[in-house]
């Protein structure tokens, strides 16, 4: 079985990770900061529909917790489901948003993209949230 890279990428908010997790918790905050998803989401029962740059996908994420977990699974067009592991924790300057990428069937510079794609996701909801828009 050949290992399966992952790479956890992060960013530091400087608000509570309460107020982080209520933020990008909700699904009509996802077209701000998200950038597969900024052409809008729509519910259908507890999953969200989002046209993305692959086509219409299906996200469901983890119920609400106080934990700061949104891990979310992604269905694509073709029906694969992507887990998606993402924590809000507390920081000492507020908290850090972690968002693990892992490269799955992917080239080198395929995974480097999805990672450089993340980070640009994690940049904007700091901004969204701090209002540095």
């Amino acid at each position: 079985m050949t290992e399966m890279e992952s790479r956890h990428m992060s960013v530091v908010i400087p608000a509570s990770a309460a107020d982080v997790y209520a933020f990008a918790a909700d699904p009509e905050n996802l077209p701000t900061w998200a950038a597969g998803l900024a052409a809008g989401v729509r519910r259908d029962g507890d999953a969200l529909v989002a046209a993305s740059p692959m086509g219409e996908v299906i996200v469901r994420f983890a119920p609400p917790n106080p934990y700061g977990i949104l891990d979310h699974d992604v269905t694509l067009p073709d029906g694969m489901v992507v887990a998606n592991p993402l924590r809000v924790i507390g920081h000492p300057d507020g908290s850090e948003v972690v968002f693990t990428v892992r490269q799955r069937d992917l080239t080198d510079d395929e995974f480097a993209a999805d990672c450089a794609a993340v980070e640009r996701d994690l940049v904007a909801l700091r901004a969204a949230v701090t209002g540095d828009v």
